[in-house]
């Protein structure tokens, strides 16, 4: 360590502001299992940090010297305040650079273009960490309504974990998750300090028992081409080939679109919901001015 680092003071900072977060402050069920000491546990700032619980309890211990990545994320899982994230790099005896923030992602206006011209192909856009940036309606018909989920939400691998209706729409769920996982470990590799990764890894690692074995497993996979059994609500069953198209002006996003063979029983499918959808959007319209009722859910013949 440093000379400066004062790791004893390190441990009892740490030790304090993971006493001050309750599970439900972090996203983290409360659980029925009464709890020693308030706040977090060891190994719920571990998992949410992407580390292991050795390696943080001998943070809190004084006997490990933590990197500037690793301060950065407990700063990030403990909410540290500018004030006390400069404490914390001070106790660890290394220079405060706070990294500057990457920017929100938006859609690239071309890619955004070609989207909105697939009138009967669903496609999103995805961003860094297969953040959604853009879809279209009928990406929003055959998937889910991307507009009702909370934009700090709006990630694919996160809906695949969490949705339980992605498990429904996904005849074979688990070779699209591990996938997924895959992709995202690929991710992790060209950006291994983002905050961002780091906290979704750390989410899904504590929220479910296939993510966290898996991302241990250290599989990857590029994003690129494949094909999918999905089981939908409106239309039945559809096998869709899946193409991913990069956009040159940002090599962080990409467009998917799923298509099908044509004059196949799921090429039919997909018009049928692509008129499924622009009738429900119509009737929805129409409706916020009392005009009209919505129709059923039954999908035009």
């Amino acid at each position: 360590m440093t000379s400066s680092a004062r790791p004893d003071e390190l441990g009892a900072f740490l030790k304090a502001r993971r006493a001050d977060l309750s599970p439900r402050t972090v996203g983290l069920p409360e659980g029925g299992a009464h709890r020693r000491v308030p706040g977090l546990r060891r190994e719920e700032v571990a998992a949410l940090a992407s580390i292991s619980t050795d390696y943080y309890t001998r943070l809190e211990q004084g006997r490990m010297q933590a990197s500037a990545p690793v301060l950065n994320t407990l700063a990030r899982v403990l909410r540290l305040d500018d004030d006390q994230r400069t404490y914390l790099f001070q106790l660890a005896g290394r220079p405060s650079d706070k990294p500057a923030r990457r920017s929100a992602q938006k859609a690239q206006p071309r890619l955004q273009r070609l989207l909105d011209d697939l009138a009967t192909t669903p496609g999103i856009i995805l961003g860094r960490c297969m953040d959604i940036l853009a879809w279209n309606p009928l990406a929003a018909a055959l998937v889910t309504d991307f507009s009702n989920i909370p934009e700090k939400h709006r990630n694919y691998i996160r809906l695949v974990f969490t949705d339980p209706r992605m498990r429904e729409l996904y005849a074979d769920w688990k070779n699209v998750a591990h996938t997924c996982v895959a992709q995202l470990r690929m991710e992790a590799a060209r950006t291994p300090e983002n905050p961002r990764l780091a906290a979704l890894v750390g989410e899904l690692s504590v929220q479910d028992a296939d993510f966290r074995r898996w991302w241990a497993d250290h599989h990857v996979a590029v994003r690129g081409v494949g094909t999918k059994t999905l089981r939908h609500p409106v239309v039945g069953e559809l096998t869709l080939d899946w193409d991913t198209l990069a956009s040159t002006a940002d090599t962080d996003q990409q467009l998917v679109v799923w298509s099908a063979e044509p004059g196949s029983p799921s090429h039919d499918a997909l018009r049928i919901l692509a008129s499924w959808a622009g009738a429900t959007a119509s009737a929805s319209a129409t409706t916020e001015t009392g005009r009209e009722r919505p129709p059923s859910d039954t999908p035009p013949a």
